[in-house]
């Protein structure tokens, strides 16, 4: 073991153009992700001459009952929501990739929806759903049936409203990640196992999910800071069930409490790096090759009802759920008065488009620049700290994840707090906006990554060394072809995290550079449902025609390439 550690170190160091990379990567991290929390946390433990530590912030906080109670009840929904939507989107990923399942692009297209729009769209939802006035509380159950589910104790403000809203918003995250780790698992495998005589609810049970394992506690982990970290959900639905991300909002915001907010905010790493050395603990003894470069059939088949009949259930419930939601969007896009008058107008649009034309160009402009930028710094990133062994590796990996395991109000302060000052003075440029983007959401496709190269098989690269190509050249035409699911992956969650953010960019855009989810929460806190509705249905479209290009480029660049390789190989 130490021969082969040696051996690594030699290698590395032997290799000037990664070691390059490797110190500028983490120069990039030190400076976007340490930096601006750093301030934060400044702000929030050392005294305003600057001169000692101080605690007085965190004691005047965590000594009162009502601020430590946010923090058990972000941990409770945290776990709701990472069990669930992991469960709901493995279902989903298993039904797309292992069986023969009709409707498959249908399924596939109203997955993404949830991702494709800001949030608190579906918490408004939610609210106009099951609402005490609600369209199927009040007007189908109360008035229709005579049921009353609020006297029976239903309350779509508290925990079950945000589990249930995040679950929906979330998921997708977690299909995203297991989709591309379900699809690079080797058929034969599974073949193999039946062939000796196992039922199919036995390989399912032993063999598909034991090798799914990296890719479902990474999306378990990427789903619980998600919910930890969402502030517009709970701000809309969370009535008397207080979490912390939204107690260090309004610490912050209403009453102008900086360091106050600052420190609850901070206190939101502690279960994220909890939770995220507990997912290193598990897998890091375990083997999970599933990607060994030889050629095999394909992996459709019918499934055992045992596992047939939950998938369905699964599956088309969470469709139905996405309809459910996003079809009052639609309806209410073409109302004159969402919840009011339901007479129906295309005007929503018509003013949609003239009053947010320069929303919507900004918004494109920067998701376009930011997108390719983050999915590659991500599998760089994912390819080092899996596969290269050098000094702070562990180290790069957990600070990869520090601008996204906090909230994004924290993020989006940190970056006032560090570049409103020379030498770094950015705020009101796009650069402030891009770079926000680049290393909020860098973080998904580092884990997608991670979780499809521990399926790829070292012999690969070792080979490709031994014939003389170095780290970065095997990197580029050997397992970024093979992780194209996962760069996919990483490349659509940016692009639509661009086109959706709105709590950390809320305080770092500007008069000359905006976005169209600060004029869709204009037209929320002004009441104009239908007008936000109709502008949601914009950006869905626009965001939809954008996966699908980044899907046709992925399939140009990568399938050709991996069709030589093999070819080359003679496999």
């Amino acid at each position: 073991m130490h021969r082969k550690s040696l051996s690594s170190w030699n290698h590395f160091w032997r290799e000037p153009s990664l070691l390059i990379t490797v110190i500028l990567i983490n120069t990039l991290l030190v400076l976007f992700v340490v930096f601006p929390l750093f301030q934060v946390f400044k702000t929030c433990f050392i005294a305003k001459d600057g001169s000692t530590l101080t605690l007085k912030y965190a004691w005047e906080l965590f000594s009162k009952s009502y601020n430590r109670q946010p923090l058990y009840n972000s941990i409770v929904l945290g776990i709701c929501v990472a069990l669930l939507g992991t469960t709901v989107g493995f279902a989903c990923a298993y039904a797309v990739t292992k069986t023969d399942m009709r409707f498959k692009r249908f399924l596939q297209a109203t997955t993404l929806l949830p991702i494709i729009s800001p949030p608190f769209v579906i918490a408004l939802s939610a609210i106009l759903l099951f609402g005490r006035n609600g369209l199927i509380t009040r007007k189908l159950l109360q008035e229709g049936l005579g049921i009353d589910l609020y006297a029976a104790g239903f309350d779509i403000y508290g925990l079950t409203g945000l589990v249930i809203v995040e679950t929906l918003a979330y998921f997708p995250t977690a299909y995203l990640v297991l989709v591309g780790v379900l699809s690079s698992i080797e058929p034969a495998l599974e073949e193999a196992a039946s062939n000796l005589g196992a039922s199919q609810w036995k390989v399912f049970r032993t063999v598909t999910v034991p090798l799914s394992l990296p890719g479902i506690v990474n999306a378990m982990l990427l789903l619980f800071i998600e919910s930890m970290a969402d502030f517009g959900n709970p701000l809309i639905l969370a009535g008397r069930f207080n979490v912390l991300s939204v107690q260090a909002y309004l610490q912050i915001t209403g009453n102008d409490n900086l360091p106050g907010g600052a420190t609850l905010a901070m206190a939101l790493l502690l279960p994220s790096l909890a939770v995220y050395f507990l997912q290193h603990y598990l897998l890091r003894q375990r083997a999970f090759v599933a990607v060994t470069g030889r050629a095999s059939g394909s992996g459709m088949q019918r499934v055992d009802k045992r596992i047939h009949y939950p998938l369905m259930a699964i599956c088309w419930g969470a469709v139905g759920c996405v309809f459910l939601f996003y079809g009052l969007v639609l309806v209410g896009s073409f109302t004159k008065l969402w919840g009011v008058d339901y007479s129906l107008t295309l005007n929503n649009y018509a003013e949609a488009f003239r009053l947010g034309a320069d929303y919507i160009w900004d918004s494109l402009l920067l998701a376009a620049i930011a997108t390719p930028l983050t999915g590659l710094l991500g599998m760089v990133v994912a390819f080092l700290v899996k596969r290269k062994q050098f000094v702070g590796r562990r180290l790069m990996d957990i600070t990869s994840m520090l601008s996204f395991a906090v909230p994004g109000t924290v993020v989006g302060i940190g970056y006032i707090l560090a570049f409103n000052q020379p030498p770094f003075m950015l705020r009101g440029t796009a650069a402030i906006i891009l770079l926000l983007f680049i290393f909020r959401n860098m973080p998904v496709g580092i884990r997608a990554a991670a979780a499809s190269l521990d399926q790829i098989d070292s012999s690969l690269e070792e080979a490709s060394i031994n014939l003389g190509a170095g780290s970065l050249t095997t990197f580029r035409r050997i397992l970024l072809p093979l992780i194209a699911p996962a760069f996919f992956a990483g490349l659509a969650y940016s692009f639509v995290r661009c086109m959706t953010a709105i709590s950390a960019v809320i305080f770092v855009v500007s008069g000359r550079w905006n976005l169209i989810t600060v004029a869709i929460l204009g037209f929320v806190e002004n009441s104009d449902f239908s007008q936000a509705a109709a502008l949601s249905m914009i950006l869905i479209a626009f965001v939809m025609a954008a996966l699908g290009l980044i899907q046709l480029v992925l399939t140009l660049a990568f399938k050709r390439r991996i069709t030589e390789f093999f070819r080359d190989a003679g496999i």
